[in-house]
């Protein structure tokens, strides 16, 4: 595994008693320095409080949510608008997506708004909003909802949808069976967007993570194919932790060496990785990765090794055959983030995996009545943080989503060709889709004039060094991964991100907007955050002074 690798020293009992970092007072002397809050007095970011409404209108204002209204929150959140629109113009169309759109909180409006999309297919992108890179976050474990310090409203307008029909609050029966489908419907819900909003010829960026690898690329070829810059200005795109070409190569074949890189952590007996290092020869696993796994790559498209399901048998099924494995020696192994153990923290949006912990009498966040209420959203509906709907089910038959991937049909080497600007992103901590099968389907991969990636991503990843002032919204800095560049197209890790990049490290996730708006050039930038100013931070909360 070329995973970078911190070592950690041991050291004997004795030494620690006498060295102890707790009697020396280091914790809190390096402990990130936070603002004194006035007792009960919550925090209110003074852009919110000052800010005039921009987009509030006649046909915006059915939209308008109550930023001092939003249960169980208790600030102020600012001017946003929460509703459904149709997926086209038809004056009939009863099939309708939910979105959240927030105007961005800085001093001057930039003329662009940002997509954001979870995946699934059929989760909702409202649990981005709320555990990863909204203006507000509420995680799992914790008792209320904080200020997100790194939200991504800081840095611009910001739109989360809940797609395609069938996910959320969204409003309709599926009846798509394929991508090109999904992002006809999303150009229809977009263009009745934007002409609701007046937003017409404002640049536009789509951005998601896990089976969004599939929705991102696909829609922003869509944008690029309607030939409207009116209504579809793309300029770029950003996925983390994707799903993009052929889940064997980017699951199956490297969950061996991603096990055996942590195995540390993962902590398997050698009888049962013996066992499966057979299995991962007999099923030329092994030879697949030794030849194709190469910077640059072999030239021409890699052979497709065939699914475990249509084997005669699910003996090389190796992600399930780890997953078993790792259940029995730590039962609350979460695949989106390997180092958590038990028990399972109890989330706001509820069970999303097998073993996942819901309190008895615990209510999903988003099917509570009166969040419903703030939100504009059907009373009668039953939020679900991933639908049990077959979103790709036609209606009522079950079935898959019949695209091949935008990494193996051509659509995200279009993207890339057209905007030079595609940011994919992995967390090390993600055993779903660890960083080397993303690589892998990107080496399989040809745009601008070459295959693959000529080196493997080694460039320091930093996030700027940062005051803080919200303990309940902190981010990492300094060195935080590796990244590359080459032909429009930045790959980039965080060492400590699972699945969910921008709620486990919110600064890399942070910076990565900056470089994908133009406000930062790359991830070797040391430059402060652009919202941070003269020791000051101008984002969501309060400001910070030294």
């Amino acid at each position: 595994m070329k995973l970078s690798l911190f070592s950690s020293l041991l050291c004997a009992s004795s030494v620690l008693a006498a060295n102890s970092p707790h009697k020396r007072n280091v914790f809190h002397k390096h402990r990130p320095t936070v603002e004194k809050r006035v007792a009960n007095q919550p925090f209110q970011h003074p852009e919110l409080q000052k800010r005039a409404s921009s987009f509030l209108t006649d046909k915006t204002k059915q939209f308008s949510v109550n930023g001092s209204g939003i249960p169980e929150v208790p600030f102020d959140i600012g001017e946003s608008y929460a509703g459904l629109l149709p997926i086209s113009e038809d004056p009939d169309e009863s099939r309708k997506l939910f979105f959240w759109f927030f105007p961005t909180t800085a001093a001057e409006t930039p003329k662009e708004v940002v997509i954001w999309l979870n995946g699934g297919p059929g989760c909702s992108s409202l649990s981005g909003l709320l555990t990863e890179n909204g203006p507000f976050t509420w995680e799992a474990g914790t008792l209320a909802p904080v200020q997100n310090s790194y939200s991504w409203t800081n840095l611009t307008n910001m739109i989360w949808v809940e797609q395609p029909v069938g996910v959320g609050y969204s409003q309709g029966t599926p009846n798509i069976t394929n991508e090109i489908e999904l992002a006809a419907e999303f150009r229809g819900f977009w263009k009745n967007f934007i002409s609701t909003f007046e937003m017409q010829k404002w640049d536009v960026y789509v951005t998601g993570e896990s089976y969004a690898g599939f929705y991102v690329p696909y829609i922003a070829d869509g944008f690029i194919g309607a030939n409207d810059t009116e209504y579809f200005n793309l300029k770029g795109i950003s996925i983390n932790d994707p799903i993009i070409g052929d889940d064997t190569n980017q699951q199956q074949v490297v969950a061996l060496p991603y096990v055996e890189y942590w195995q540390n952590l993962i902590d398997l007996n050698e009888t049962i990785l013996n066992e499966l290092r057979e299995r991962q020869d007999s099923c030329n696993y092994s030879s697949y990765l030794d030849t194709y796994f190469q910077f640059p790559p072999p030239q021409g498209p890699f052979p497709v090794l065939p699914e475990p399901s249509r084997r005669n048998n699910y003996s090389c099924d190796q992600f399930d055959n780890f997953y078993g494995a790792i259940l029995e020696v730590n039962p609350c192994f979460n695949i989106y983030h390997i180092t958590e153990t038990c028990p399972h923290p109890f989330g706001q949006l509820g069970i999303i995996n097998p073993g996942d912990y819901q309190p008895p009498g615990a209510i999903v966040y988003f099917n509570r009545t009166d969040v419903k209420e703030a939100l504009h959203a059907p009373l009668d509906s039953n939020w679900q943080q991933c639908t049990d709907v077959d979103v790709f089910g036609n209606g009522t038959d079950r079935g898959d989503d019949t695209s091949p991937g935008p990494a193996i049909d051509g659509t995200l080497q279009r993207v890339i060709e057209f905007t030079n600007n595609t940011l994919i992103g992995s967390g090390d901590l993600d055993f779903l889709l660890s960083t080397n099968g993303t690589l892998l389907a990107i080496q399989n991969m040809t745009w601008n004039g070459l295959q693959g990636l000529q080196k493997y991503p080694t460039t320091t990843l930093y996030a700027p060094y940062h005051p803080e002032y919200n303990g309940g919204s902190l981010a990492g800095a300094g060195a935080q991964g590796v990244w590359t560049t080459e032909r429009g197209l930045t790959f980039y890790t965080a060492h400590l991100a699972g699945h969910e990049l921008p709620g486990y490290t919110p600064g890399v996730a942070y910076r990565m907007l900056e470089i994908l708006l133009g406000r930062i050039d790359n991830f070797s930038n040391t430059a402060s955050f652009t919202t941070q100013m003269n020791g000051s931070w101008t984002g969501n909360s309060t400001i910070y002074k030294e």
